[in-house]
């Protein structure tokens, strides 16, 4: 990608003001995207990515510059620039990089240039005529497939010089059901850190099954009730209400700034004790896994809140100076074009031993959420919104009927303290999750959960 002179010399031009850290993070990525609607190819986009990011810290500052240009007079300028917001003592610098051979935590079997678009086409098409099929009010289908090779070259003036390789694969479906003038939307998006080796072991009809049942249930399905009530959340995506309302709480970009409501409260009871939380990143070929992460630090197995307890943050390397802790391997970013900042992986409320079959028996009355949509949230607060997209009424134990329209409204560290029964049943449901340091992939994981009550809103007044 780059020498290690060029980057020795663009490290030793981004010190020349006496910053005492640097760091140079190297990008090329190729993305493919495959469109389908209503069966017919819409669209076919290849796009590349080359860039270098360039960052200066100096003691709990930091300067973030990045370019597209790589000849070696421009990246040498762009490191001078970086480095004239800084005004320290200049010192007498040797730089010693190392270079770090990896051995990659996530094999990749068929990497997605071998691949011919109309193989990628094939899937695609299956996945349309199984949902089309599912039933006569599925109106229309809407199938993308989207596969990225990364390629990136972390280096700093701690002497780490490492490279890695991700390649990820992704397959959209969402299904539009129609019923007299009502519309609803089924979908489902699985995806992984593997080649097109994911694609060819998918279950392709039965995640195209699900997005279809899911618009066709819910479009002759009567509105929710509104009101408090006990909830139970299904697994796998459910976890989006604890990666949005407390994860994004954890990471030391906020922690460090004690905007978070978590900070300063480490070794103290924040959840009830059935809840043990945790930020995965080297979960053999997931969504949201790597080898190393975006400063060149190993990802890591992050155990966050345990029994209750929180044990501890996602924390990168500027957030370590700040809070004096060590770095968690929890730095991310979408590209060059953003400075990396604490994130998560794969973030998962862990299993319990509660059969799922047993929380629904046991629950007298409750809105059941199988899959959860969108939503909004403050990350600082943890107040949270989200769309519940298939929701049943449960009563005397029993799943009664589908319900439309619901909306779960709290807030995160709350609704950890009301979760009363974990289910057994751990899954994960793939996003992608945005903030500061742009839109990154991410897994959510969590097992059935029942929270003793939480606010719902719906159309419906009961």
């Amino acid at each position: 990608m780059l020498s290690q002179a060029l980057i020795e010399d663009v490290l030793a031009a981004a010190l020349e003001t006496g910053g005492d850290f640097a760091d140079v993070f190297v990008e090329d990525k190729t993305i493919n995207t495959i469109s389908m609607i209503g069966g017919s190819v819409e669209s076919a986009l290849t796009g590349r990515d080359f860039g270098v990011g360039i960052r200066v810290i100096s003691g709990l500052f930091a300067v973030y510059a990045y370019t597209n240009d790589f000849r070696r007079d421009n990246l040498l300028h762009v490191a001078r620039q970086a480095a004239q917001a800084i005004r320290g003592t200049k010192r007498d610098l040797t730089l010693d990089l190392r270079r770090t051979v990896l051995k990659s935590e996530h094999p990749i079997l068929i990497l997605p240039e071998t691949v011919s678009k109309a193989r990628k086409i094939e899937h695609m098409r299956r996945a349309h005529e199984v949902a089309k099929a599912y039933d006569p009010s599925i109106s229309q289908t809407s199938i993308t497939h989207k596969d990225e090779d990364q390629k990136v070259l972390i280096a700093n003036s701690d002497g780490l010089f490492v490279e890695d390789r991700r390649t990820r694969n992704r397959l959209y479906i969402e299904a539009v059901a129609t019923f007299g003038n009502e519309k609803s939307v089924g979908s489902s998006s699985p995806g992984a850190h593997q080649g097109f080796e994911f694609m060819e072991n998918l279950n392709v009809e039965e995640h195209a099954r699900l997005a279809a049942h899911t618009a066709k249930t819910m479009v002759r399905a009567e509105f929710a009730p509104s009101g408090k009530m006990p909830v139970i959340i299904d697994n796998e995506f459910g976890g989006v209400i604890f990666h949005e309302a407390c994860g994004h709480g954890l990471e030391s970009t906020s922690v460090a700034k004690k905007v978070s409501v978590f900070s300063d409260k480490v070794g103290e009871l924040v959840a009830s004790p059935l809840v043990t939380a945790i930020d995965d990143g080297t979960i053999p070929n997931a969504w949201g896994s790597s080898t190393i992460d975006d400063e060149g630090t190993p990802t890591q197995r992050n155990v966050l809140i345990e029994n209750g307890i929180l044990k501890g943050y996602l924390i990168d390397k500027l957030g370590a100076k700040r809070m004096g802790m060590q770095s968690t391997g929890s730095a991310r970013r979408e590209s060059y074009k953003f400075a990396p900042a604490s994130r998560m992986n794969n973030t998962y409320i862990a299993a319990g031993s509660t059969a799922p079959e047993e929380i629904i028996a046991n629950t007298e009355y409750a809105l059941y959420a199988k899959y959860l949509g969108g939503g909004s949230v403050n990350t600082a607060t943890g107040d949270f919104n989200f769309v519940v997209r298939e929701g049943y009424i449960v009563k005397n134990g029993k799943i009664e009927k589908p319900v439309r329209g619901a909306t779960l409204i709290g807030k995160g560290i709350d609704v950890l303290q009301k979760i009363d029964m974990v289910g057994s049943n751990l899954g994960f449901g793939q996003g992608m999750c945005g903030s500061i340091s742009g839109s990154i992939p991410a897994d959510v994981g969590q097992p059935m959960i029942r929270v003793a009550e939480l606010t719902v809103g719906g159309r419906k007044g009961e």
